[in-house]
Formats: structure tokens, C-alpha cells, sequence
């Protein structure tokens, strides 16, 4: 990043609603202990995807990849007092993490974690989602689009985080480079479907915000 980059970045945080401690401290592990640990979605993200799901009020989430369980937390404090996330992680190694934080934050009744492949088995919930969040396999964004049709509200929200790809999606990828070249794919399905209306949140990586018409 350019210094003045950085110098924006940190204005938006000091202007931006504090970090709940809990996942400062769950941010903090992450950078400490797992692989990739800029894969968390920190306090921006964070506080954007608390805001979205304040606005839209759901009862039933579905988050397609937990890796350490920020995201699922911030998503937990926009529920309906009765509402439930069903969050999936193929990587059973973070589950231990995402749990303790889980419990720590208070949200435990309400998020539900499963280790395996949301495109085997969330379909098999039997139930219909007012948001569901896609931050998993960047190769399946594709198979996880034409599953979240299936299984959304009509009128519901499909959030896809990571659609910049670190600015791949304006390069020309190689031909072996199958997380860019699915990434457009999924950018491009997206802004060819009739049934939806659709905008690229332009910070970090990139957000998608999709409504169902």
C-alpha cells in the first residue's frame, strides 16, 4: 500500500465503531496462529457485514466458509432474537478456534458450525435463507451462486466476499490460474442474471451485495 493508502485506511478505522474486544482478541489469534490469517474479515468487514445484516433483519444465515469464525460472529449480532446462522468450514483445523470464540461471544445457541462442503450439505437443511454470505473455495464461487438461488428468500441477499481478487479480475489470468478465471466466471454470472440487482462494494478485496428481485 501507498503511505497515504494506509493513512486513509487508518482514518476509516478511527471513524468507523470500535472492535468488540472479543474479536480484536480473535483477530489477534488468528495473525498468530493459523496460515493465510489475512483471510479474516477484521474490523471493517466486520462492522459492514454487523450494518448489512441490521438492515436486512434475518432469522436464517447461511455462511459459506468460517475459516475462524469472525464473520459469523459479526453476522450473529444482527439476528432476529430467535435467528440462526448455519456456517460451513471445510477445514477442520479451525474449528477448534472458531468454537472457542464462538462460545466467548455469546452467540452459541445461535450459530451453528458444521465441518464439510456447504454444497453437500447445506442443502440438505430444508431451509430457506434470508442471507447467506459466500467467502469459501474462490473455485466453486460458481456452484455456490446456483446453490444460494436455490436455496434464498425471494427478496433475500446474497453477500460474495473477494471478487476483486486482488485486482486479478481486470489482468488476464493464465490458464491454470482457476481462482481468478472462477472468480470471473461467478462476477459474470452474476451481472447476467435478470433475477437479481447487484453492486461491487469496493473496499478490501472486494464485496458483492446481490438482492433477489
Amino acid at each position: 500500500m501507498l503511505a497515504k493508502d494506509l493513512l486513509i485506511e487508518r482514518y476509516i478505522l478511527d471513524h468507523t465503531s470500535p472492535e468488540d474486544p472479543i474479536l480484536s482478541e480473535l483477530n489477534r489469534r488468528t495473525h498468530l496462529q493459523v496460515l493465510q490469517p489475512r483471510m479474516v474479515s477484521g474490523h471493517l468487514q466486520g462492522v459492514i457485514l454487523e450494518m448489512i445484516g441490521h438492515m436486512i433483519k434475518p432469522k436464517n444465515v447461511l455462511e459459506i466458509g468460517t475459516f475462524t469464525g469472525y464473520s459469523a460472529i459479526c453476522l450473529a449480532k444482527s439476528l432476529q432474537k430467535d435467528g440462526t446462522i448455519h456456517t460451513f468450514e471445510i477445514n477442520d483445523e479451525l474449528e477448534e478456534i472458531a468454537a472457542e470464540f464462538i462460545e466467548r461471544s455469546g452467540y452459541r445457541d445461535q450459530i451453528v458450525q458444521h465441518i464439510g462442503s456447504a454444497l453437500d450439505h447445506a442443502p440438505n437443511l430444508g431451509i430457506y435463507f434470508d442471507l447467506i454470505f459466500i467467502d469459501g473455495d474462490k473455485r466453486e464461487y460458481p456452484e455456490y451462486y446456483l446453490m444460494a438461488k436455490k436455496l434464498i428468500k425471494p427478496g433475500g441477499f446474497i453477500l460474495a466476499d473477494n471478487v476483486l481478487w486482488d485486482g486479478k479480475v481486470v489482468e488476464t489470468p493464465t490458464p491454470k490460474d482457476d481462482y481468478t478465471q472462477k472468480i470471473l466466471q461467478f462476477n459474470q454470472m452474476v451481472q447476467n442474471d435478470p433475477d437479481v440487482q447487484n453492486v461491487i462494494l469496493p473496499f478490501r478485496d472486494g464485496m458483492t451485495l446481490i438482492k433477489m428481485l
